[in-house]
């Protein structure tokens, strides 16, 4: 590994690492470490393995993905989905009653996505919350290209379905 491949491709992905890696154990902590530990795995990697990785950030997320579960198999940790980071996406310029309002749908989102099976819940925060192709997503999990449309397809129709339930509810 070189310095510039490290520092231009892989250094400003550790935070998308990171929420990955939170989503999967639950834990901060385990997190962190499971971005430390494959930041140190591509550093140390070989320069022939270097030059056959195409992208670097499908080859991270699927390192990423591999740690974060091993990690949570082997401490029973439970898998939550934080979303925390979704509040970076807001603009400055909005009214407090619409920060409230984003901060309280931001919370139901996070709760909805909670009751997504894993692969679903995975496949969706990928492709809609860290905005990777339906390719990389398919790659960093490991899945066919159909398996990810699928997945995603569910998800997005779960999640509709919720959000539908909810409103009902709020206007009753």
């Amino acid at each position: 590994m070189n310095w510039t491949i490290f520092h231009e491709q892989v250094f400003p992905i550790r935070h998308k690492l990171y929420r990955f890696a939170l989503r999967i154990t639950g834990s901060v902590h385990e997190a962190e470490d499971v971005v430390q530990e494959v930041l140190e795995k591509v550093w140390k990697s070989s320069p022939d393995h270097s030059e056959t990785v195409q992208n670097w950030e499908a080859w991270c997320m699927t390192l990423t993905r591999n740690r974060s579960l091993d990690k949570t198999r082997s401490q029973s940790l439970r898998r939550t989905a934080p979303l925390d980071n979704l509040s970076e996406r807001r603009t400055d310029n909005i009214s407090p009653a619409d920060a409230a309002e984003n901060s309280d749908l931001t919370e139901n989102i996070k709760k909805m996505m909670q009751q997504l099976p894993e692969k679903q819940r995975l496949v969706m925060h990928l492709r809609d919350i860290e905005e990777l192709t339906y390719e990389e997503v398919a790659e960093t999990l490991g899945i066919t290209l159909d398996q990810v449309k699928i997945n995603l397809h569910r998800a997005r129709k779960t999640m509709r379905t919720m959000i539908i339930e909810r409103e009902k509810v709020i206007r009753s």
